[in-house]
């Protein structure tokens, strides 16, 4: 297992979760979410920095079947875009397909938010897309220890 802190970005279509590994690579927890628009890979650029970063993960949404839809597509071309932004910080697409459903059901089970009324109905969807990123981030350390290879597919970044 390598050592070293990792991000995991969870990109949607309107917010950003993300997480981050103890420095020994063991554990995954939430960080912030990010509004998705100007400045997004800027912060998260920052944060890679500030947690002195190994290497980013970047969920990817392939549908059930394996094949590449049109969010991972997205997600594809998000990853290479940041690969640029961060360089020479590698950024790795690993498979998300179940990580919000798995999140939802996390907090759900442990009722770690429950706030009702519109600022709840946003706090709550904050908190879901730190939980997935966190589960994918856990996902991809889980796998890493495993197979002792790094998880998911390297992005390369054209400059």
């Amino acid at each position: 297992m390598r050592d070293g802190v990792r991000i995991a970005v969870d990109p949607g279509n309107a917010r950003i979760g993300v997480a981050r590994s103890d420095p020994s690579g063991t554990l995954a927890t939430p960080v912030e979410t990010i509004r998705r628009g100007p400045g997004d890979l800027d912060r998260i650029a920052a944060l890679v920095l500030e947690h002195q970063a190994r290497e980013v993960v970047v969920g990817y949404p392939a549908s059930l079947s394996g094949t590449e839809g049109p969010a991972a597509r997205g997600a594809r071309s998000f990853a290479r875009t940041l690969a640029r932004k961060l360089a020479p910080v590698p950024v790795r697409l690993v498979d998300e397909r179940l990580t919000t459903v798995t999140a939802q059901s996390q907090l759900r089970a442990g009722a770690t938010y429950g706030r009702r009324g519109a600022q709840g109905g946003r706090a709550r969807r904050s908190v879901i897309d730190q939980a997935a990123a966190t589960v994918l981030l856990q996902s991809a350390l889980d796998t890493e220890r495993r197979t002792d290879l790094p998880p998911g597919e390297l992005v390369e970044g054209t400059p």
